[in-house]
Order: C-alpha cells, then sequence, then structure tokens
C-alpha cells in the first residue's frame, strides 16, 4: 500500500511540475546568437557574448574613437562565409577585430566608426528561404538592442547611407582581411584608396587588444585550463594508443567536452621525425615505440584562445640523447619565464633564450661552434607571440614593444633536428619544444599553464602510474579494429 501511494504521490507532484512550467513558459526570441534570455546558463544578464558585458563593448568602442584620429571612419566587416563545397560551408569564426567591437558573432554584418556617426552597424536580411535552412539571424532591430549601435540599417541601404559618411573623412581605416565589394567599390572609397588615404584598421584595435581587460583575461585562463586538462588526458591515453591521429581526435575530444567552442588551430602531433618539423599537421602515422611525440595545441573559449606544447615519449621514458636536449629547453623555458616582466620585451626574451640554446647545444656537440649559422636551422622560431582573440594575436604590434601587465604571451624554446643533420649519432630526428602562457603581471609574470607536468621525472611518473586504464573513452576497440583489418 505504501508504494502505491509514493508512486501516485509522484504522478501528482509531476502533474503539478508540469502545469507550472505549461503556465510559466515565455517565448524567447531567437537572434542567431546566445543571450541570457535563450541561453541563461552560458550568458549572465548584460553580457552580449559569454563573460563580456554590454558596458565592456561600449568602453571599447569609446577607446577606439579616442584612438581614431579626427575627420576619419573606420570600416570593420564581419568574417565571410567559406564554402566546402557549393552547398556545405566550413565552421564559421567570426574576425576578431569584429567580435572585439560589436559582439556580434554572426557573418553579413559592417561595423562603421566614426566621431560624426558614432557606432553604426550595417545587417543582413534574412528572407523566408536563409531562415528555413539556416535559422534566424539578428538584423538592424537586434544591432539596436543588443549589440547596442547607436544608428542601425540593413545591408541594402549601404549606398544610400555610407557614401556621405565617407566623405566628410580625411582617412578610412578598414579591416583589409575582411574587405568586402559593397563598400569598396563605392566611389568615396575608391577614390580615398587611390590618394593613399585608405589605412589598416589593426594599427588601432590590436593596441586596445594587447592589454586585455580582467574579463578577458578569465576568459584566457579558462581556455588555458581546458587545454591543460584534455592534454593531460592525451598524455595518459598515448601509452595505449599512440597514433598521431587518434591523439588529436582525443585532444579535440576533450577540449570540446569542456567547453571549447573548437580547437584554435589544427592540432600538432608529432611522433619520432615528424616532430621536427615545426608545424607539422599531417598526423597519420603511428608513433614508434622509444620516440617522442610533440604536441601543440590549444583551443578556443568564447573567443579566447589558449597556445601550449609539451613533448614527451609515450613508451614512458626518455632515452639518453632526448633526455640531455630535453633538460636544455626546459631550462631554457623556466630562465625565460623568469624574464617576463613588466618592461621586458619579446625580443630581448629570444636573444636571451638563443644566448641559452647556442651555447647547450654546443656543450652537447651538437654545434661545433657556439656561433655557428646552424642554429637557425635548428630553431628558426621566436621565442613566443602574443596570445589572445588570435593564436598569433597582435600581429601589429612589434616585438621590441616593452611589455605591460595585462600582456599575455608565449614563451616556447624548441630545438628540430632534422634526419639529415650532420651531428652527433642519436639526436638526429629529434624534436622539443615545450611552451606555456604568461601572463604579464605588475610584479612579474603569471603560468596560465602551469598545472601540466613539464619536468622528465614528472612526465615519466605519470605515463608509468597512470597511462594505463586511464583517459581512455569510446570507440577505441572499434578503432583497433579498424587498423588491424587495414593491415
Amino acid at each position: 500500500m505504501q508504494i502505491v501511494v509514493r508512486k501516485l504521490s509522484r504522478r501528482v507532484s509531476l502533474n503539478q511540475a508540469i502545469g507550472r512550467c505549461t503556465f510559466c513558459t515565455k517565448r524567447v526570441i531567437d537572434i542567431g546568437q546566445p543571450t541570457p534570455a535563450s541561453h541563461p546558463k552560458l550568458l549572465k544578464e548584460g553580457e552580449v557574448t559569454p563573460g563580456i558585458s554590454s558596458e565592456e563593448y561600449v568602453s571599447r568602442r569609446k577607446k577606439f574613437l579616442e584612438l581614431l584620429p579626427e575627420k576619419s571612419l573606420a570600416i570593420v566587416a564581419s568574417a565571410p562565409v567559406k564554402m566546402m563545397t557549393s552547398v556545405v560551408p566550413y565552421t564559421f569564426r567570426q574576425d576578431a577585430d569584429y567580435l572585439y567591437i560589436t559582439g556580434c558573432q554572426q557573418p553579413g554584418g559592417l561595423a562603421v566608426l566614426g566621431h560624426d556617426c558614432g557606432f553604426c552597424m550595417f545587417m543582413p536580411e534574412a528572407n523566408p528561404h536563409d531562415v528555413i535552412w539556416q535559422g534566424k539571424i539578428a538584423g538592424a532591430d537586434e544591432a539596436l538592442e543588443t549589440f547596442k549601435a547607436e544608428r542601425a540599417y540593413p545591408m541594402r541601404k549601404i549606398r544610400e547611407i555610407l557614401p556621405d559618411m565617407m566623405k566628410g573623412s580625411f582617412t578610412l581605416f578598414h579591416n583589409k582581411h575582411t574587405a568586402i565589394p559593397a563598400y569598396m567599390n563605392l566611389e568615396p572609397f575608391r577614390k580615398a584608396a587611390d590618394n593613399g588615404k585608405v589605412k589598416d584598421v589593426s594599427y588601432i584595435t590590436h593596441e586596445l587588444r594587447l592589454i586585455k581587460s580582467p574579463a578577458e583575461l578569465k576568459l584566457m585562463r579558462e581556455s588555458a585550463s581546458i587545454a591543460c586538462q584534455a592534454l593531460l588526458q592525451t598524455m595518459l591515453y598515448s601509452k595505449m594508443y599512440p597514433y598521431e591521429d587518434v591523439l588529436s581526435a582525443k585532444i579535440e575530444y576533450e577540449c570540446r567536452i569542456r567547453g571549447a567552442q573548437r580547437m584554435a588551430f589544427n592540432p600538432v602531433v608529432g611522433g619520432g621525425l615528424n616532430a621536427s618539423v615545426i608545424h607539422y599537421s599531417r598526423n597519420d602515422q603511428k608513433i614508434e615505440d622509444g620516440d617522442l611525440v610533440l604536441m601543440d595545441v590549444g583551443c578556443e573559449l568564447h573567443g579566447y584562445v589558449s597556445d601550449l606544447t609539451r613533448t614527451w615519449p609515450p613508451c614512458g621514458s626518455f632515452s639518453s640523447p632526448q633526455k640531455e636536449l630535453y633538460d636544455l629547453i626546459l631550462q631554457t623555458n623556466k630562465e625565460c619565464l623568469k624574464l617576463c616582466k613588466p618592461g621586458a620585451t619579446i625580443r630581448q626574451i629570444h636573444n636571451y633564450s638563443v644566448e641559452m640554446l647556442r651555447k647547450g647545444l654546443k656543450e652537447i656537440g651538437i654545434l661545433k661552434k657556439e656561433a655557428s649559422n646552424s642554429y637557425h636551422l635548428l630553431n628558426p622560431t621566436s621565442i613566443g607571440h602574443y596570445l589572445g582573440m588570435d593564436v598569433h594575436d597582435c600581429s601589429i604590434i612589434s616585438y621590441d614593444r616593452p611589455l605591460k601587465p595585462g600582456v599575455v604571451i608565449t614563451i616556447e624554446p624548441g630545438i628540430y633536428i632534422p634526419s639529415y643533420f650532420d651531428g652527433p649519432e642519436g639526436y638526429q630526428g629529434i624534436g622539443i619544444r615545450i611552451e606555456d602562457e604568461v601572463l604579464i603581471t605588475e610584479t612579474g609574470y603569471e603560468v596560465l599553464t602551469g598545472s601540466i607536468p613539464k619536468e622528465v621525472k614528472q612526465i615519466e611518473t605519470l605515463l608509468n602510474n597512470f597511462g594505463h586504464g586511464h583517459g581512455m573513452g569510446v570507440g577505441i576497440e572499434s578503432h583497433n579494429n579498424v587498423r588491424v583489418a587495414s593491415k
């Protein structure tokens, strides 16, 4: 009898809950991207994109106009949709400058900023066919309400309105990477271009993007944390499944289930000889027993990316030549981190890393002379780069610019010895990089990727004590069956 009553009470409670939901449900308007109303678990009230408030976007535009010269106009187009086939698009990623200014994550729009017009947006109009196939998008009304534009028009009004804005401007700034004929073909723009009065808007936006706000740094810490957790799982996974393609899939899976929208770039998973190819991306080889694997990975979280690299032996132990080179890279990484502070420059840190690596390679016997030009064959890369909304963020900013609190950079010493290099036996074909994300603080630095192991003993202990049975996932049996069947 008690069981029947309990079941009945549950049924009544469920019906009451359904009734409450029925009467409380309200219609949420879809604007083509998440909003606090449509995605309350993703965005807080007042946020335009996850973690970034409407007030911050308004502040960015105010600072932009402070840097924009008088009698100038800035035009920034959204990223275009790129097609894989005639009807299949590649996954869309918004242009960083457009996203930074507007908060709009959708294609087809145009942002205009000027001292006279303020912040104006031209927005696409979706016809019924587009809505059926692609869903709803933000239009002029949403530009005013959600993105807080001061003026907004449909894109078809460009020829009618934009020329007058241009005519009163001595200089026009635009994002040349996302430029579209809709405004470039207008007579005032063509005339300005002919007279050398068109400039790259990146000279303004990159200045603003260089120093991250507290909200941006929170997202960058979260992005770095996701990448670290994902790479740790992938390192554990590598002992049982030493295949480049499997590890590439594993890292993406681990990033995505933790909330990342996409990878920041195609993962570099170089096993053995492939690790000496700096931006290797084929990821189609088995990692042989005794070889190292170099993984350069990063993910994107709500517009902010991470970037880190670790190198390890999936078999569980470094050989003597591998360990000798690894220790040199590790010490260089640590010493360069100590140089990260306000006032230092990436160039200075790079030059110091070159001195350390040259000296170390000479002591090992890989370089015959410390000043040998052969060094640049073994490491043609910089010690690091700026990081933020793009992997190589703020590319307009010189590496000679003194670092300030709020700037995020990478520190990534490496050595890449091709198989044909004329040096001691046992070192050919080894590629090693150790990359960390570093935030410049008021007193020095904070390593955002410090949770991922990089000491030799830590890595070997991790692989040998935790490698079996950890990080395993669904579908491995079938993956191995495919490999067996293909032999």
